[in-house]
């Protein structure tokens, strides 16, 4: 018998996995170099061929019980201290393998650390707009789900509504920098702002940075700040800034050891790979900069895309009231963003003038 929570959210379909497997049926129609799936963020580019050496050389050369075999639930040791390694290297932080747990992508992080944080009843707050599959996460812990109303036109948190909102029931806040979908970095004296208002009511501050390698001026986020605030866990991936999608490879970011800890004991021991792990190891040794090398690649890249939608009218001043009408309540109302719901919203706005 299917548990009711569960079957009330695969009623509740993803708009991005419907896109997504939409721009993979049309591409078996018309070929693939005719699709252009801005769905899932799937990356556009191959993976760093240093790292595709160093996969080949590891499958070829290293010895296959240790390659495939278990690594400890709380992660490989070697990988661990080499993001702390990274860490430090990069921005000069003083973080060891303690500090670090790995896990399936940023969603495995933020899977793991509702459920380490919540029980039935409590509340998660985030911030409109929101990914949309924080949704699902909160909901399957038996947690729920508030959102703080967004600020339109800048896209920062509103933190006057978010603390009136902040009450002891709220056990977790979620937030992401830079934001998805609007692609604005929350500034940095919100986001401590934030982190002392969670520490006041004994709530967990979980910012999801899984973009923020690849992000123009956005420095090291947070990650100086955490010994200063035992509630803020940072979640990090691979996924975009090495374009690793389908490897499934993050890792949580805390000074807070038992938080850590109960992260690794609610969720299911083994989560991450041996070879996923063994893959970021790879990453980091052999291809470092690689996030800083697609930042440059996006900003060449950035101009052709923005040319290509002003010339379609969808951009800038040429955008009509009614399709600024619409992209507005789809940022600011992310629970509606259901195929059958977006596609009578778009008809009703695109009507009129």
């Amino acid at each position: 018998m299917l548990n009711e929570i569960y079957r009330a959210m695969l009623n509740n379909k993803s708009v991005i996995r419907e896109t997504f497997m939409y721009g993979r049926q049309r591409a078996a129609q018309i070929g693939s170099e005719n699709v252009f799936d801005y769905s899932l963020g799937n990356p556009s580019v191959p993976c760093p061929p240093e790292f595709t050496t160093a996969m080949q050389t590891l499958l070829a050369q290293e010895e296959p019980v240790s390659l495939h075999g278990y690594c400890p639930s709380q992660g490989d040791p070697g990988f661990r201290t080499a993001v702390a390694a990274h860490l430090t290297e990069t921005f000069g932080l003083p973080y060891a393998q303690k500090h670090i747990f790995p896990t399936t992508g940023a969603a495995g992080a933020i899977a793991h650390a509702i459920r380490a944080v919540t029980q039935p009843g409590d509340e998660v707050l985030t911030f409109a707009p929101y990914f949309p599959e924080y949704g699902p996460y909160v909901a399957g812990t038996g947690a729920v789900l508030r959102v703080v109303p967004p600020q339109a036109p800048t896209f920062q948190p509103n933190l006057d509504a978010f603390a009136q909102m902040l009450t002891e029931k709220v056990t977790c806040v979620l937030i992401n920098t830079p934001n998805n979908p609007t692609g604005r970095l929350v500034d940095g004296a919100l986001l401590r702002a934030a982190a002392e208002q969670c520490r006041a009511v004994g709530a967990v501050l979980a910012v999801d940075e899984c973009f923020l390698p690849l992000s123009d001026g956005a420095g090291p986020g947070l990650a100086p700040c955490l010994a200063e605030y035992p509630n803020l866990l940072l979640l990090r991936a691979f996924t975009k800034s090495y374009a690793m999608a389908g490897l499934r490879l993050g890792y949580a970011l805390s000074a807070n050891g038992g938080l850590l800890e109960r992260m690794a004991a609610a969720g299911p021991p083994w989560s991450v790979s041996t070879p996923a792990q063994a893959a970021g190891l790879a990453a980091l040794e052999q291809c470092s900069d690689w996030p800083e090398k697609a930042r440059a690649l996006l900003a060449s890249e950035r101009p052709a895309l923005s040319d290509g939608l002003a010339a379609l009218g969808l951009e800038g001043p040429a955008i009509g009231a009614a399709q600024r009408r619409l992209a507005a309540h789809i940022l600011s109302h992310p629970e509606d963003n259901t195929p059958a719901r977006l596609l009578a919203l778009a008809r009703a706005e695109l009507s009129g003038p």
